[in-house]
C-alpha cells in the first residue's frame, strides 16, 4: 500500500513537471472550489437546521431552564409537559385528523385537474392557447389576498345563474364549510394551482412525442395514451406537485380562516396557543397568573414542531421521488 502511494505521488509530480505546473494549479483550483462549495452548503444547511434544532432543545425545557443562564442547548430539567400542553391547547388529535383529510383530498384533486390542464397545454393546440396560459401565469403572480373580498362575497352569496335564488328565494352561504375549498381546487383556482399547471406542462414538453405517436399507431386513443403512457412517465413530477400541494395546504392559514371558520386545523393551532395559554394556566393553577414571554415562546416552539413533524415524516418516505422530479423536470420554453 505504501509503495503504491509513493509511486502514485511520484507519477503526479512527474506529470506536473511535464505539464509545466499546470496539473498542480488545476488540482489546487479544484480543491479550492470543493472547499468553498462545502463551506457554502454547510452554511446554508446550518441556517435552515439551526432554528429547528433550537426549537427542539427549548421544547424539552422547563420554565426555570428558560431563565437559567447556565442552560444553553441541553435542558437541565428534561420534561415532555410542553408537548402535552401544546397538544391540549391545539386540540392536536382533532386538528391532525381534519388537516390530514383536507390536505390529502385537496392535494389529490388539485393534481388530478392540473395534470389534465398541464398536459393539454403541453400537447394540444386550441383557440386562444397563449391567452389562457397567460391567465395561468396571472394565477401564479396575483396574491390570493387581493381577491379575498370577492371570494368572501362569492361564497357567502353563492348562486349558479340565479337558480338557487329562484328556487329557494335566496343564495346559499357556503362559508364555514369545506365546499369552497373543493370547488376552487376543481376549477384550478386553488392554492398554487397555477404553479402546478406550469410545472406539469414543462415536464410533459420534455417527453418526446414519438412515444405518443407510437401509441397512436398501436391503436391507442388520446385518453388511453395519456393514462397508459404519459401518466407513468410523469410520476416524478406528479409526486413533487403532490408534496408541494400537501405542504402548502397543511400550513395554509388564509383559506382556512376565510372559509372553514371554527374547524380545528393544525395550521391555526399556534393562534389558539396564543389566545388560550393564559386561561389554561389559570384554570390549572386556580389563581390568576401572567404568562412569561419565554414560556409562551417555548409552547409556541413546541407547537411548531408538532405541526411540521408529519411533513418531515412524509418527506423522508417520498424524498427519492421528489429529488428525481427535480433532476428530470427541466425548464423548456
Amino acid at each position: 500500500m505504501t509503495k503504491t502511494k509513493v509511486k502514485s505521488a511520484d507519477n503526479f509530480w512527474e506529470r506536473n513537471r511535464k505539464s509545466e505546473g499546470y496539473l498542480l494549479k488545476r488540482t489546487m483550483l479544484n480543491w479550492g472550489i470543493s472547499i468553498c462549495r462545502f463551506i457554502l452548503l454547510f452554511g446554508m444547511c446550518f441556517l435552515i437546521l439551526q432554528p429547528i434544532l433550537n426549537k427542539i432543545s427549548v421544547s424539552f425545557m422547563t420554565e426555570s431552564d428558560l431563565y437559567n443562564p447556565i442552560v444553553i442547548n441541553i435542558p437541565e430539567n428534561f420534561t415532555t409537559g410542553n408537548y402535552q400542553m401544546a397538544a391540549t391547547l391545539m386540540k392536536y388529535g382533532e386538528a391532525l385528523k381534519n388537516s390530514m383529510i383536507i390536505s390529502v383530498t385537496i392535494a389529490l384533486l388539485q393534481i388530478a385537474v392540473c395534470t389534465l390542464v398541464g398536459y393539454g397545454f403541453a400537447r394540444f393546440e386550441f383557440p386562444l392557447k397563449k391567452f389562457w396560459f397567460a391567465c395561468v401565469m396571472m394565477v401564479i403572480l396575483v396574491p390570493p389576498q387581493t381577491i379575498s373580498n370577492s371570494l368572501h362575497l362569492h361564497f357567502r352569496y353563492f348562486d349558479v345563474f340565479g337558480i338557487f335564488e329562484a328556487v329557494k328565494g335566496q343564495a346559499i352561504n357556503l362559508r364555514g364549510s369545506k365546499i369552497p375549498y373543493y370547488l376552487m381546487s376543481a376549477g384550478c383556482m386553488g392554492l398554487k394551482n397555477g404553479l402546478y399547471i406550469y410545472m406539469i406542462r414543462q415536464f410533459f414538453r420534455t417527453i418526446p412525442k414519438d412515444l405518443e405517436e407510437a401509441a397512436y399507431v398501436d391503436g391507442c386513443g388520446t385518453l388511453k395514451t395519456f393514462v397508459r403512457i404519459m401518466l407513468p412517465e410523469g410520476k416524478p413530477i406528479l409526486t413533487s406537485c403532490f408534496l408541494f400541494a400537501f405542504v402548502w395546504q397543511w400550513t395554509d392559514g388564509f383559506y382556512s380562516r376565510l372559509f372553514l371558520g371554527n374547524t380545528q386545523l393544525v395550521s391555526t393551532g399556534l393562534s389558539r396557543i396564543v389566545d388560550s395559554l393564559g386561561a389554561f394556566l389559570m384554570k390549572e393553577l386556580g389563581v390568576k397568573t401572567t404568562v412569561s414571554v419565554a414560556y409562551s415562546n417555548c409552547i409556541l416552539a413546541t407547537g411548531t414542531l408538532m405541526i411540521i413533524l408529519p411533513l418531515i415524516i412524509i418527506y423522508l418516505f417520498a424524498q427519492r421521488a421528489f429529488v428525481e422530479s427535480i433532476s428530470s423536470s427541466g425548464i423548456k420554453m
